[in-house]
């Protein structure tokens, strides 16, 4: 009780000053006019003079408000912001007001600035990019209708000069990227683009700095860089004339952030304080900020935890069920009874529970301390938890009990096998593993023999492949059970000690491809069973009747006692059954794997092993190729060797210690079941009676304290980077101070784990606020304003043989052309006043009534009947595509053919197949990785590419085959760019690695440190941590924050492009025109026939 006590004292003395006038920090997005500064506070967008002093709430919608900009004449802020359910640019009065929705796209729309009259607002967006990973620009009215695109193929950040003729614009961008210090190919230069001529120029060229945020003044453009000596993001400014730079600012703790200019200053924030840069001293100033607000969103509040559920366990008796939840541990009844928060520990994380066996303690892991340590609570008793041990930094996982409730076993993130003995207070180390990543961390497994000396698990081998050992806890000694030949995971022990039961791979049944003679070996996994002593039966053993002989003298029959006749509903385990649970279990470990017997049920993807009495449970979830099923819970059943259902639909389940009962999880609910055949998922625990309390304060503190602990643990580097770690969280811990929402939190936590230089640093979720959301329905058309009505400029079109997506307009029956007009959607008129969208909204997948006709006028107009698209992208990438393709058949009279990669995951996989197969008839190959987004690592990719012939086939009607089938055997060559990263960094340096061909354009991102899970944070926020880094085969690491440079380097040129021209993709064609003249693949002639 004297925690909870303490608590509400502290509670107490918190509220009382809720509503002090507060000097606030953590300011972020701020504009400043001629006599005022506008701002993001607390997700809000907040007023205040220039000078300092109180500020004025002016927006309060659910989410964060960002990138406000002043007009001109200083009267109205235009930002972007969620009121209606997307995230769109908007209006307000400085003074106050209704905001007016300026955009509708359902896309993000973000505000970039005003133009320089103040009738348009300038903004950024991805609604006709043919790929998700560069924006453009338009303008749109301030009051609100049509957008016009600037003739900028590739657009971030900008501002126009003086006169309106040209802009200071950033293509690429590293914000909210979370890398300092970066230097690689996604880095931000500053192009200064001619509306009036085209021309364009890169001042930026010279340095491999990040220049940033483009301001023009006068014949200055002022921008922020890390290109000075400090490498941290200071105020810089270009002297047109000159052709010079010059640093204005040097701050060497913290990043600056978000600067944007006025008539005759520029603000920013750093460290999250504001600051103005006078343009004529050039000198810069604190700003101070008094917010006058209630700051509820601090104050501790009460919870549900039922959707932040990480973990679960089930009493030995399986009456009860533990649930840890946003840190908190929880009890619940498996039927009937109360709910309780056993922790009631806000701002610290218990995870992990595990109730004992004979039901007296819960164990778990806890951070109370300031590192995860293992605690001990009496069951009933939660003020009795005390902590066992102290072993420091690192992170721990499941904890499984021991029969006799007096050692723990467990796995930690460093892959070390352990074991806690209570008693004795002491920590032995079992073994380890050798490469496990988060994902088999977590779910590593233990199982005990009934007599609690043996612990079997299975971990990896230097083949890759998994074998099962077994540790004596007595003499201190491991076996291993399985050679490592064949893949075996997961033993377990059978409830006498008889048998250890596991998974094996043994099953090859190869898979054929449909498109070329690749095969896959999958649904291996089997059923298997060891007797662990050498004269035991196999489970597999031959049956035989037999007649059973009866004695001379037969001896009474004894009437089954009353409670064994009621054995059956929850009955418990008898004194037999203790017996058999204490008897020692001997294992004759000589040629043990020579008694493994796979068993009868089929093999697949299985999962999640246990026994009971006469039963093996296990999770039997789809086949790979199989149509699309549901996991369901089995068993086998050992006597009559067949396999039944327990339930089907759960993914999960854990047993109680006692064998009688389980606790499964399906679609997010739980309940208690029996281990028995076709089990109804009838009374889910009540989840929803878990509340907690959330004092926001200490559970951010929590937050980022396990964020630090997390990259400080799993980062590949031990050295950090040869950061100091320590000192990086003194300085964000300071920060973080003045958090008001959980997205200041998640800001704060970006620009801490940023400081590691590293790519792959990624953050976001958590207890944020909730914006709401609305669909938008699409007709796959680019839009074209024309006096008071829209008419359809082009109806998006792949290519003909893509059927996937299709335009609305674009099916057969419907007569609505490019040029005509769309004058009304379900009757209501679609005008200019406002964007093509907004007529749309809420109408995703709905079939529609168009207006429509070849004039701008309801006289002679007709209606068409279609179903909207929910989504165009998938639309417009592929007519993006198809243009790319056809450009480049067209120029090679149909030789060479265009493949284009989309990442190294699934979609890159997909389209990497589906393009090449079609195309390996031509005599050579552009491959075009630009705007790759990664995702895996590309070897296959390669393998698919680097396939020279081996042989032909004489054939005596027909073309002779080549092989191998569906090969392109002709010169290629790779086109990249700067926003290809991660397995498109990967794809380029294999590619040439394979000596595959030239690499064209630009240097790519440069971020080959990869991710491969960590916990997740307790409010379901998470952060990545990079935890395995590329070298080459010569012992030198790949250029991390460089990327792979290309052989013949053509950088984008905006000139080139805003006449539709591709520079790179015209010097691919030249370079595979010359290579199919030096390098071309001539098939062999065949042989004369021979007389045999």
């Amino acid at each position: 009780m004297k925690k909870l006590c303490f608590y509400l004292l502290f509670t107490g003395m918190y509220v009382s000053n809720a509503n002090a006038q507060t000097d606030a920090g953590l300011f972020r997005f701020p504009d400043v006019s001629k006599t005022q500064i506008v701002f993001s506070y607390a997700n809000d967008l907040w007023v205040a003079s220039k000078d300092g002093g109180n500020a004025v709430r002016l927006s309060s919608p659910a989410g964060v408000e960002i990138y406000p900009k002043f007009s001109p004449d200083g009267s109205v802020i235009a930002f972007t912001g969620n009121y209606d359910g997307n995230r769109d640019v908007y209006t307000i009065p400085v003074s106050g007001g209704v905001p007016q929705r300026i955009t509708s796209y359902s896309g993000n729309d973000r505000i970039v600035d005003w133009t320089n009259d103040g009738k348009n607002v300038l903004f950024a967006s991805i609604r006709e990019s043919g790929k998700y990973r560069f924006n453009q620009f338009y303008t749109v009215p301030a009051s609100g209708g049509a957008a016009v695109k600037l003739p900028l193929a590739y657009a971030e950040y900008g501002a126009y000069s003086p006169d309106g003729k040209q802009m200071a614009l950033n293509f690429r961008s590293q914000v909210g990227r979370n890398w300092k210090r970066y230097r690689g190919g996604w880095n931000a230069d500053i192009h200064i683009f001619n509306f009036e001529t085209l021309a364009s120029e890169n001042i930026s060229a010279n340095s491999d700095g990040a220049d940033e945020f483009p301001m023009w003044h006068g014949s200055f453009i002022y921008f922020l860089t890390d290109r000075g000596p400090e490498q941290r993001m200071n105020l810089w400014r270009y002297d047109i004339s000159k052709k010079s730079f010059e640093q204005l600012t040097k701050f060497t703790d913290y990043d600056a952030h978000y600067p944007s200019m006025g008539p005759d200053d520029i603000v920013f924030e750093q460290a999250g304080k504001l600051y103005l840069f006078s343009l004529s001293t050039l000198q810069y100033k604190p700003i101070n900020i008094n917010v006058v607000m209630d700051r509820t969103a601090l104050k501790p509040r009460l919870e549900k935890a039922d959707k932040y559920i990480q973990h679960v366990n089930i009493s030995p008796d399986g009456n009860r069920v533990l649930a840890e939840a946003r840190g908190e541990i929880f009890s619940l009844p498996a039927e009937d009874g109360f709910v309780k928060n056993l922790t009631m520990s806000t701002g610290v994380a218990e995870r992990y529970p595990s109730w004992s066996p004979d039901g007296k303690s819960i164990a778990y892991w806890s951070d109370q301390s300031g590192e995860y340590e293992l605690w001990l609570m009496e069951a009933g008793k939660e003020s009795s938890a005390k902590k066992l041990t102290s072993y420091g930094a690192g992170f721990r996982y499941h904890l499984f009990w021991s029969p006799d409730s007096k050692k723990l076993a467990y796995l930690d993130k460093a892959n070390k096998i352990k074991v806690y003995d209570i008693a004795a207070n002491q920590t032995y180390d079992a073994d380890a593993a050798m490469r496990y990543s988060y994902g088999e961390q977590e779910n590593f497994s233990f199982s005990w023999s009934p007599d609690s000396r043996w612990l079997a698990y299975s971990r990896d081998l230097e083949n890759w492949h998994n074998a099962v050992f077994i540790y004596d806890t007595k003499n201190k000694t491991k076996y291993q059970v399985t050679s490592g030949y064949y893949n075996c995971t997961k033993p377990t022990f059978d409830t006498e000690g008889k048998y250890l039961f596991l998974f094996t791979s043994q099953k090859f049944l190869p898979y054929y491809g449909d498109f070329d003679n690749s095969f896959i070996y999958a649904n291996s996994t089997q059923l298997a069973a060891i007797a662990l002593k050498a004269d035991t039966p196999s489970v597999l053993a031959a049956k035989n009747d037999t007649v059973s002989l009866k004695a001379d003298e037969e001896k009474t029959e004894k009437a089954p006692a009353k409670d064994d006749r009621k054995k059956g509903k929850d009955s418990k385990p008898s004194t037999e059954d203790k017996k058999e649970k204490d008897k020692p279990v001997d294992i004759d470990f000589d040629n043990i794997e020579q008694r493994l017997v796979i068993l009868p049920p089929s093999s697949g993807n299985l999962g999640n092993i246990s026994t009971v009495k006469g039963k093996v449970i296990y999770v039997r979830y789809n086949n790979t190729g199989a149509p699309e099923g549901q996991p369901s819970v089995k068993f086998y059943d050992i006597e009559k060797r067949d396999e039944k259902t327990i339930l089907d639909g759960a993914g999960n389940y854990w047993f109680s210690a006692d064998k009688q009962k389980m606790l499964v999880s399906r679609a997010g609910a739980y309940a208690v079941i029996k281990p028995e055949e076709n089990q109804k998922f009838e009374k889910p625990l009540r989840v929803a009676e878990m509340m907690m309390t959330v004092d926001p304060m200490q559970e951010w503190k929590q937050l980022f304290t396990d964020a630090w602990r997390l990259e400080r643990d799993y980062f590949y580097d031990p050295n950090m980077h040869g950061i100091d770690w320590n000192l990086v969280k003194e300085r964000y811990m300071k920060m973080l101070n003045d958090a008001l929402t959980r997205e200041d939190v998640d800001f704060i936590l970006g620009e801490m784990i940023g400081e590691l230089n590293a790519s792959h640093t990624y953050h976001g979720g958590g207890d944020g606020e909730t914006e709401k959301r609305e669909s938008c329905g699409y007709l796959g058309v680019d839009w074209q304003a024309d006096g008071k009505y829209y008419r359809i400029k082009k109806i998006l079109k792949p290519a003909s043989w893509d059927a996937e997506e299709r335009s609305p307009l674009a099916e057969s029956g419907i007569k609505i052309k490019e040029g005509d007009y769309i004058l009304a959607v379900n009757g209501v008129p679609l005008t200019t006043a406002q964007e093509p969208y907004l007529a749309f909204i809420g109408l995703a997948n709905k079939t529609i009534e168009l207006t429509y006709n070849s004039t701008a006028s309801f006289t002679g107009a007709r209606t068409a009947v279609v179903k909207t698209m929910d989504d165009e992208y998938r639309l417009r990438n592929l007519a993006w595509i198809e243009g790319m393709r056809k450009h480049v058949e067209e120029a090679s009279n149909g030789e060479v053919g265009y493949i284009y990669v989309p990442s190294t995951g699934i979609d890159g996989q997909t389209e990497l197949l589906r393009q090449l197969n079609a195309q390996t008839d031509k005599k050579a190959l552009i491959i075009d990785e630009r705007f790759n987004d990664g995702g895996q690592i590309p070897d296959r990719f390669i393998e698919m590419l680097d396939r020279p012939p081996v042989a032909y086939w004489a054939i005596r009607d027909g073309k002779d085959w080549p092989w191998p089938p569906q090969s392109n055997f002709g010169p290629k060559v790779m086109l990249m760019n700067g926003w290809s990263g991660s397995g498109g960094d990967a794809f380029p340096d294999f590619f040439r690695k394979r000596g595959l061909g030239p690499l064209i354009g630009t240097r790519t991102w440069g971020g080959l440190i990869g991710i491969s899970g960590c916990p997740d944070l307790i409010d379901g926020g998470g952060i990545t941590v990079p935890t395995f880094r590329m070298y080459n085969v010569d012992g030198t690491w790949f250029k991390e924050g460089h990327g792979v440079d290309p052989d013949i380097e053509v950088p984008e040129d905006l000139t080139a492009m805003a006449k539709g021209i591709d520079p790179q993709l015209e010097r691919a064609i030249t370079e595979i025109k010359n290579l199919m003249k030096t390098k071309g693949y001539t098939p062999p002639k065949v042989p004369a026939y021979e007389k045999r």
